[in-house]
């Protein structure tokens, strides 16, 4: 990929051709949260992980709390999971996710969480009607976004990805991620070759990947095929298909590892 194509989120590079690990914490309580943060420092592998992910929205009281208890609590988190790169995302019930709030009340959230110093990245979805002024607004506070589009029904064709990706680089987000789900080993098969077409024609990193049992291919080998990251877990998984951090870990390990001579 061309290094005017990379992202430096922390210290951490996307699309320089290393697939980075990324952990999600979903703690329903703040204890619950601290805990999983604590986990993700401890674990033996905490070096190799890349990014750590908060899901606010699976916060029980998210809705509750105020802006500045959200951006205390980041500050929490990333110092407890031992300063690794964080994600904030607030994950829409349109998207997938436990959020039940206007686009206005989204665009304040994202725009909150982006203000935090303790937040590295932000996530975007690219379909919210403000999501042009929330991009805008992270950028202002030099966080990185990554936009994205779930599809937890099924897989679009090729070129519907594609265009997805399209419409999400249009919008001058930092990086793209989409997620849809297969019913079919040729779904996954579209997923995969949509990448590796995106990743040669998109002007930003791209992170995709198939969901659920079926799509386990894309997580494990999606790297090979351009995508920048995969979502790997520490407990409780973000979303159906996610692996355990040593078997993502193991598995990229060995697609680096030297090959011996062909015989």
């Amino acid at each position: 990929m061309d290094p005017s194509s990379t992202v430096t989120i922390g210290e951490r590079t996307l699309g320089s051709g290393h697939t980075a690990v990324i952990v999600p914490l979903t703690g329903a309580s703040e204890d619950e949260l601290m805990r999983q943060a604590q986990a993700v420092a401890e674990h033996p592998l905490t070096e190799r992980i890349d990014l750590v992910e908060w899901r606010v929205d699976l916060l029980d009281d998210h809705a509750q709390r105020s802006a500045d208890d959200l951006t205390a609590l980041a500050t929490r988190v990333r110092q407890t999971a031992g300063g690794i790169p964080l994600l904030a995302t607030v994950r829409t019930a349109a998207e997938g996710g436990a959020a039940e709030v206007s686009d206005q009340q989204y665009l304040d959230l994202v725009a909150a969480l982006s203000a935090c110093a303790a937040v590295d990245a932000v996530d975007v979805e690219h379909r919210c009607s403000t999501a042009r002024q929330a991009i805008q607004t992270a950028q202002a506070s030099e966080t990185t976004v990554i936009a994205s589009h779930h599809d937890f029904q099924r897989t679009p064709s090729a070129p519907q990805i594609l265009g997805h990706l399209a419409e999400m680089e249009a919008t001058g987000a930092d990086v793209l991620k989409i997620a849809v789900m297969p019913h079919t080993p040729q779904d996954v098969l579209t997923l995969l070759e949509s990448t590796l077409t995106a990743a040669e024609r998109m002007s930003r990193p791209i992170i995709t990947m198939s969901m659920g049992a079926q799509g386990t291919p894309s997580r494990l080998c999606g790297g090979l095929f351009g995508s920048a990251a995969t979502f790997a877990s520490i407990g409780q998984v973000s979303a159906p298909g996610q692996l355990p951090v040593e078997t993502v870990i193991a598995v990229l390990d060995a697609q680096q590892a030297p090959q011996g001579e062909d015989r």
